[in-house]
């Protein structure tokens, strides 16, 4: 496993829910963390014990192309390197084929595809400087099987894991290093609504962001591609 010291990770979507986890479990585990989110005072407050030195929020809203460079530049200046990017960020809505609006469509595909896409076009450079660079993508099991009508979100999910994937074939040969985290229902505010799993039965956060540092943490020679991650019987397993 890789040691934790010195490696600086950049997690998107930060201040609640997966993204909240991981910034927690990383920070508990060593490793240095640039949280962005679209508010950097209230990300800063959900964490009020941050070890000195090893935390930075910066602002980064998946629907303003501006914020993406500028959590990069942030986070170099203060810490000098990037070792690992958390695509987390993301949203979900009822768009399906038979109805929606072209906009509802478009929120989806700049959030959950376009700011995974174009942060990890700017962080690449920095993470194959550092020889093991790690790309997490926070997907979905519904990027690997169809259940609901919600297709807008299954197709941006699916497109996740493709990018993913293109994303490991460019990186092999500087150590970096992409996987896809799909979990099935998480207990966090975008499941709020859903009733056919109770909140008991859905994955904790904290279990998840377990799963994030494992792939953050394994060795170039034994990395998972994929990771898919059941709180209930699938027919895909």
């Amino acid at each position: 496993m890789l040691e934790p010291e010195g490696r600086v990770i950049m997690i998107s979507g930060a201040s609640r829910g997966i993204g909240l986890a991981a910034a927690r479990t990383l920070l508990g585990k060593g490793y240095t963390v640039s949280a962005g989110a679209r508010n950097p005072d209230a990300m800063a407050a959900a964490i009020p014990d941050a070890p000195d030195g090893r935390f930075l929020a910066v602002r980064y809203d998946a629907e303003d192309r501006a914020t993406y460079q500028a959590w990069i530049e942030a986070t170099v200046a203060q810490f000098g390197r990037i070792d690992g990017l958390v695509n987390n960020a993301g949203t979900s809505n009822r768009f399906t084929i038979e109805s929606g609006d072209e906009a509802d469509l478009d929120q989806l595909f700049t959030i959950n595809i376009k700011g995974p896409l174009y942060m990890t076009r700017l962080a690449l450079p920095h993470l194959r400087k550092a020889g093991s660079g790690r790309i997490v993508n926070v997907a979905s099991l519904s990027g690997k099987r169809v259940k609901n009508d919600n297709i807008a979100y299954a197709m941006t999910k699916h497109a996740l894991i493709a990018l993913t994937h293109g994303t490991r074939r460019i990186g092999w040969e500087d150590g970096v290093r992409a996987t896809s985290v799909c979990p099935s229902f998480v207990a966090t505010d975008l499941t709020a609504g859903v009733t056919a799993v109770t909140r008991e039965e859905m994955i904790d956060p904290d279990d998840l962001a377990e799963l994030i540092a494992t792939a953050i943490a394994l060795p170039n020679n034994a990395v998972m591609a994929e990771m898919l991650v059941n709180c209930r019987l699938e027919d895909l397993f």
